[in-house]
């Protein structure tokens, strides 16, 4: 079977842009999911360069079941639990104690998102160079 890393990388990079996109019209809700969307994709499209299944969609926990010769930065694990909290919240109404989605997420969050997913695309692609 062919390795499929760069095609999930190349969708990762595809959905951080779309991340910018949503930031940029003040959809900050989509922004933060497409962000952890991306970092989800690019970490498991490493997964597929080292050999390896990824399961899930926990970006930490995907980053600690790296291989640990790849030696994954504390900053950038930290990172990615703040993304893995914009994976449900920002989708569904009943995840939050009153208000819709979009009502909870503003540029603040979305640029931190951003920021964040770059950084672990950054990590990925090196990682994979």
């Amino acid at each position: 079977m062919p390795n499929r890393a760069q095609d999930w990388f190349r969708q990762a990079q595809r959905d951080l842009d779309q991340a910018d996109a949503s930031a940029q019209a003040q959809r900050h809700e989509w922004a933060c999911f497409a962000a952890h969307q991306a970092a989800e994709k690019a970490v498991k499209a490493l997964h597929l360069h080292q050999g390896q299944q990824a399961w899930g969609h926990l970006v930490a926990r995907l980053l600690a079941e790296l291989p640990p010769d790849l030696a994954v930065p504390p900053l950038l694990a930290e990172q990615a639990k703040v993304l893995d909290n914009f994976y449900i919240p920002t989708r569904y109404p009943d995840s939050h104690i009153e208000g819709s989605p979009f009502e909870h997420y503003g540029s603040l969050q979305s640029q931190q998102a951003l920021t964040y997913a770059r950084a672990i695309l950054d990590f990925v692609r090196t990682a994979m160079a």
